[in-house]
């Protein structure tokens, strides 16, 4: 009843509806849930503008992918694997048969009394049976393609950050396999995401797969990167990008083939080539990671006053770790001084922040509370180097108490606390 009701406020007449004399003559129904289709309604129709569903380009760049593998496997082009410590890998082969049955399980939970997919309920129940999945000709791709990848499934959807990263993965993994030209762009996108889950190493879950986050964020990895290599990334790492920062870290993704035009070469006399802060500070990071025991380094990460000798050993440090000096100038004025760009970089030893702290709490029995609030400063500056007074009223420090400090510590010890971050701070300084 409710759809004929709606159906019949179009069939309303209108005169001079479009213009004098223009009376209706036809109206337009946007049928977003396939009524048409349940009450056996056949209008001409035509196909809204809209975007292909997410979960329907994953099931056709995998079909994608499952095709270009076989097609490896032919001509024995498959790649020969090698060992990554700590870190796991398939093999193509593998790949192939997981990638295949990851397609098959969504088909298996296709609802065949759906009206939608009844109408092809005999393709899908020619791919719900593994042996299909073996060998595909042409013609099953046609069929898999065209008539079950964009059929509803039952299967639970997952979250959605982690499924546009299984398509930004799953695209890097295409354009090795056909060897196209976006796979840099590509690779920047993945490596942005790994850099932005660094920043995120006080949460456990990305803690624990650091060593391979670190290894993605850098170039050296990429070097001999493979099509399994990247699946391990894509498992491993998909579940982690919901953790991301939404203001802190904006990751667009794109799913369009660029189209290029003539090349003219343009002069930008103020750029510097090569003037790539999220590198430098990559590079810079893994030097000073791997010269940690430097005498003018230990006093920045003890929380001792640096010298005028050490701020210039520091700048040395980064000129030998690929910086230039523009770059070491824009990151002394983002940073508000050399010191505080390095300690950003390399974080406050542990054991110095604690001792800062010592004094705060001595001479009083501390609370629970009080403990875990101190605990979560420690965390910030053991990665951080050095942290603004106002981070003490934002999450996780409010999440304690909503008041930050000031509900958990008396107003002469917030006092002290604000104090000693300054001093924190002001010894990185000079």
């Amino acid at each position: 009843t409710k759809f004929w009701q709606m159906l019949g406020r179009g069939t309303r007449l209108c005169k001079d509806l479009f213009g004098p004399g223009e009376h209706k003559q036809n109206f337009f129904v946007f049928d977003f849930c396939q009524n048409l289709e349940f009450f056996s309604q056949n209008p001409a129709t035509s196909d809204g503008s809209s975007s292909e569903p997410l979960s329907s380009r994953l099931f056709k760049g995998r079909l994608e992918m499952i095709a270009a593998l076989d097609q490896r496997q032919k001509y024995g082009m498959q790649a020969s694997e090698p060992p990554l410590k700590g870190i796991g890998h398939l093999t193509e082969e593998q790949l192939r048969v997981e990638t295949a049955e990851l397609l098959r399980a969504r088909v298996a939970a296709m609802n065949i009394d759906n009206f939608v997919v009844r109408p092809r309920r005999r393709f899908v129940e020619k791919y719900v049976e593994a042996k299909a999945w073996k060998q595909l000709s042409d013609e099953d791709h046609a069929e898999l393609g065209h008539r079950i990848a964009n059929l509803p499934s039952q299967q639970a959807d997952e979250d959605e950050e982690a499924k546009r990263f299984d398509m930004l993965v799953l695209r890097t993994q295409l354009s090795i396999l056909q060897a196209k030209p976006e796979f840099a762009s590509l690779k920047q996108k993945i490596q942005a995401i790994a850099s932005a889950l660094e920043d995120q190493v006080a949460i456990p879950a990305i803690k624990a797969e650091i060593v391979l986050i670190s290894a993605v964020a850098g170039d050296e990895w990429w070097g001999d990167v493979t099509v399994p290599m990247l699946e391990t990334v894509r498992r491993r790492l998909r579940a982690l990008v919901k953790l991301i920062p939404k203001g802190q870290k904006k990751v667009v993704y794109t799913d369009f083939e660029d189209e290029l035009g003539e090349t003219n070469m343009v002069d930008l006399p103020q750029v510097t080539a090569g003037l790539n802060m999220s590198k430098f500070k990559e590079k810079a990071r893994q030097f000073l990671k791997a010269h940690e025991s430097h005498l003018s380094l230990q006093r920045l990460r003890r929380n001792q006053s640096l010298t005028a000798a050490d701020l210039s050993e520091l700048e040395r440090m980064l000129i030998e770790a690929g910086g230039t000096q523009p770059l070491i100038e824009e990151a002394k004025e983002k940073s508000q001084g050399l010191g505080l760009f390095i300690r950003s970089l390399v974080g406050l030893d542990r054991e110095a922040a604690m001792q800062a702290f010592s004094e705060l709490l001595k001479g009083s029995t501390a609370t629970p509370d009080q403990i875990e609030f101190i605990e979560l400063i420690v965390q910030e500056l053991t990665l951080n180097g050095v942290m603004e007074p106002d981070r003490l009223f934002q999450s996780p420090f409010t999440d304690i108490n909503s008041q930050g400090p000031i509900g958990v510590f008396p107003t002469a010890k917030v006092t002290s606390l604000v104090d000693i971050l300054s001093e924190i701070r002001h010894r990185a300084v000079a």
